[in-house]
C-alpha cells in the first residue's frame, strides 16, 4: 500500500483510494452497493427459514486487546427494591420493581462492526476525512457508526480452517488471495459487488474459553487478500477472530494494515468476533446476511447480532 500521509498532506487526486467514487460527502462507503434490487435477490436465498446466530454472547468473560479497549462491565443501577421504595413514596400501591443496568465498555468487544470512522492512515479516515476535524472530545463527527444502513445482502462463507490439515490456522498465518480464490470456487460463488465476505479460521472456538491464546495472535487476511475482496466491491468482510487481519503481521513494521486499506481507503466494513462454526458445519456456503448495528451517534464501531438465513 502507498505510504501514510504525512500530517496535514492531502493524497493526490488521481489516487482511487482516496477519493471515494460516491462524491465528496459520502459517510457511506461500500454499503452503497446495496439497492432495493440486491437486497430482493439476498431475501430469494431463503429457502427454509433455518436462521444461524453468528454472535457471541457478550458478558465479563468476553476477550478485549488492551490498553485501547476496556472489559465490559455491567451493574444492577436500580433494583426492583430500589423501584418498589421509591414508588410506595410516589404513593403507587402496587409494588411494580423494576430493574435497571448500567453498561461500561467500547462498542468493540464481543461481535461488533467497525464505523469507517474508526482508522486513519496517518490523519486521513475514509473519503479523504481529516481525522482532526473529524473527531471530537464526544466522538465522531463524521465517520460515526449511524451512518451504517441496514446490510441485507448475500453472505458468502469462506471455511478456511482446514487448509493446514488442522482444525483451524495458527495465529501469524496469513490467508493468501489465491486460497480465498479457491474457496470461493468450492463455494460455488463468484464474490460480488454488494457481497458480505465471512472467512472461518477456526480461531472463535477460543473466544471466551482461552482469552490468552484468543489474543496472543491470530490467523487472518493479510493486505494483499483484503484487496482481491474490495477490489470486488464487497459490502463488509467478516471473521471469526479479533481484528480479521492476521496478527502479528509478517511484516512486523506494520501495524494493522488490513484496517487501514480496508476502513480508510476503500470504504469497507469489518466485522469481527464471529461465530461461524455451526454455519460452516452445516454445509452452507451461500446465504441471506442480515445484520444491523445500533446507531450510537458519533462511535467507532457497534455490538451486533448477525443473522444468516437459509
Amino acid at each position: 500500500m502507498s505510504a501514510p500521509p504525512t500530517a496535514g498532506h492531502h493524497p493526490p487526486h488521481d489516487d482511487p483510494h482516496w477519493h471515494a467514487r460516491w462524491g465528496p460527502d459520502d459517510q457511506r462507503g461500500a454499503a452503497n452497493r446495496m439497492t432495493d434490487a440486491s437486497r430482493l435477490a439476498a431475501l430469494r436465498l431463503v429457502e427454509h427459514g433455518r436462521v444461524f446466530d453468528l454472535s457471541h454472547i457478550i458478558d465479563s468473560g468476553a476477550p478485549f486487546m488492551a490498553p485501547n479497549q476496556t472489559p465490559y462491565l455491567l451493574s444492577i443501577w436500580a433494583s426492583w427494591r430500589d423501584s418498589i421504595r421509591r414508588r410506595r413514596n410516589a404513593g403507587f400501591r402496587n409494588d411494580a420493581g423494576s430493574n435497571l443496568e448500567r453498561i461500561e465498555m467500547t462498542t468493540h468487544v464481543g461481535t461488533h462492526i467497525d464505523a469507517l470512522g474508526h482508522f486513519s492512515i496517518g490523519e486521513r479516515l475514509y473519503n479523504d476525512t481529516p481525522a482532526s476535524e473529524a473527531v471530537g472530545d464526544w466522538g465522531l463527527q463524521r465517520l460515526g457508526i449511524e451512518h451504517l444502513p441496514p446490510l441485507i445482502a448475500r453472505g458468502v462463507l469462506l471455511d478456511m480452517a482446514g487448509l493446514d490439515g488442522g482444525a483451524h490456522l495458527d495465529p501469524g498465518r496469513p490467508i493468501a488471495p489465491d486460497e480465498l480464490a479457491r474457496a470461493a470456487e468450492a463455494a460455488g460463488a463468484t464474490i460480488e459487488p454488494g457481497d458480505v465476505v465471512l472467512i472461518r479460521t477456526g480461531w472463535g472456538r477460543y473466544f471466551g474459553i482461552d482469552n490468552k491464546r484468543y489474543l496472543e495472535g491470530e490467523p487472518g487476511i493479510d493486505v494483499p487478500a483484503a484487496r482481491w475482496l474490495t477490489a470486488r466491491g464487497v459490502v463488509a468482510i467478516g471473521c471469526d477472530n479479533m481484528a480479521v487481519e492476521v496478527l502479528p503481521n509478517p511484516d512486523h513494521g506494520l501495524a494493522l494494515p488490513v484496517h487501514q486499506h480496508v476502513l480508510a481507503e476503500a470504504g469497507v466494513h469489518l466485522i469481527e468476533n464471529l461465530v461461524l462454526d455451526e454455519l460452516a458445519a452445516s454445509g452452507t456456503r451461500r446465504f441471506c446476511f442480515v445484520l444491523l448495528a445500533v446507531k450510537f451517534r458519533g462511535a467507532t464501531g457497534s455490538p451486533v447480532r448477525p443473522v444468516a438465513l437459509v
